[in-house]
């Protein structure tokens, strides 16, 4: 196992005009801690991963693999082993040769390799594939082959790259659960790159969220959930997305936050009115998740506002209401509950406690809610 450290990492792209894919990164990951870097396509997540894994070289900065600088370190000397999203399998070998192929071009004694073979296979559910080829698998046993070969080497640091990208929905679950399985068995350092957030909220200790090659937070899931440092990872991170409204504070006795032209407004929570400060009489974005809006009978004493249904999304266990009040889209996760037909009135209740706020010019959190304690 071994600790991975990310001092000023960049990556700066020459061809057709100066190209930045990666702007500074800072980043400490403990011995053993499991570690994902989630972004949309383009942020620099998987570039990063190439750095650390010596695929790609760095424009500046210094990366440590276990305190060592690993700059110029060739990949087969970093002690990594990287599992990508092609399975990259040898097709004319059996899963038993495809699993020991790396441990045999080391030259290790056939007794070994056959040891670590059937460790790897165990671990992984694939004893009774040893004697197959791939084109006689299914996408997931395939991909666990490609986890196999990995292990088998015992590496100091795994690095993923979108591995589960071309399973089905059902088999990413299935692949998730064996990922998280096995870093708690193997109690060993993982860095794992995808744009899939569900993945990097399940999987991950800590989150690196990415934009255009900048870092713009990093965090527990929990807390970049609860308390996301900006607009953008709180509308990256959940699904459905955070909802925004861009709108003036109005203070005095009874404070309340009017949405952009005036349509609605809502009242708000004295205390999260005192919080917002400086803030008060300008323009805020006001951010509430989807969950924290309901669909109530009538307009009540607070924060709700009359919309037009649009759409009712039924999951079985919950329902996703997407309405129109005035001129803003607002979704709603709700429990079952009957709804009128589409483009009639509804009554959104909005749970103040639970609102973020953003400065409208550089996007940061300004505050939170009570529940959001700062």
């Amino acid at each position: 196992m071994a600790s991975v450290t990310l001092e000023g990492v960049r990556k700066i792209y020459h061809e057709g005009g100066e190209h930045v894919a990666v702007a500074g990164v800072d980043l400490e990951v403990a011995d053993g801690e499991f570690v994902v870097l989630v972004g949309p396509s383009g942020c620099g997540k998987s570039t990063t991963l190439r750095m650390i894994a010596g695929l790609e070289s760095i424009s500046a900065g210094t990366v440590k693999i276990d305190g060592r600088v690993v700059n110029h370190v060739p990949p087969k000397l970093r002690d990594i082993a990287m599992v990508f999203q092609s399975y990259a399998l040898y097709p004319h070998m059996t899963v038993r040769e495809n699993l020991g192929f790396a441990l045999k071009l080391r030259n290790m004694p056939r007794a070994e390799i056959d040891e670590r073979v059937s460790a790897a296979a165990a671990t992984l559910g694939l004893e009774n594939y040893l004697d197959r080829r791939p084109r006689q698998l299914s996408g997931g046993q395939r991909q666990r082959v490609a986890l196999g070969r990995a292990i088998v080497r015992q590496p100091k640091v795994f690095l993923f790259d979108e591995p589960l990208s071309n399973l089905d929905a059902q088999m990413r679950v299935s692949m998730r659960r064996e990922i998280a399985r096995l870093h708690q068995e193997l109690a060993v350092t993982m860095i794992y790159v995808t744009h899939d957030q569900v993945e990097a909220m399940t999987l991950g200790d800590r989150i690196v969220v990415m934009e255009k090659g900048h870092v713009m937070q990093i965090d527990t899931p929990l807390n970049l959930y609860e308390r996301p440092k900006n607009r953008f990872v709180a509308g990256f991170i959940g699904n459905p997305a955070m909802n925004f409204a861009t709108g003036t504070v109005v203070g005095g006795d009874e404070p309340r936050f009017i949405a952009e032209g005036g349509g609605w407004q809502t009242a708000l929570p004295r205390r999260l009115a005192s919080r917002l400060g400086p803030a008060s009489g300008g323009t805020v974005i006001m951010g509430v998740r989807p969950e924290d809006v309901s669909v109530v009978p009538d307009a009540r004493n607070g924060a709700t506002i009359e919309a037009r249904l649009d759409l009712a999304e039924s999951l079985g266990n919950e329902v996703f209401v997407y309405a129109r009040a005035d001129e803003q889209d607002i979704v709603a996760r709700v429990s079952p509950q009957p709804m009128p037909p589409l483009g009639s009135p509804i009554t959104l209740a909005i749970d103040m406690e639970r609102a973020h706020f953003f400065d409208p010019t550089s996007g940061e959190r300004i505050t939170s809610g009570a529940s959001h304690p700062e």
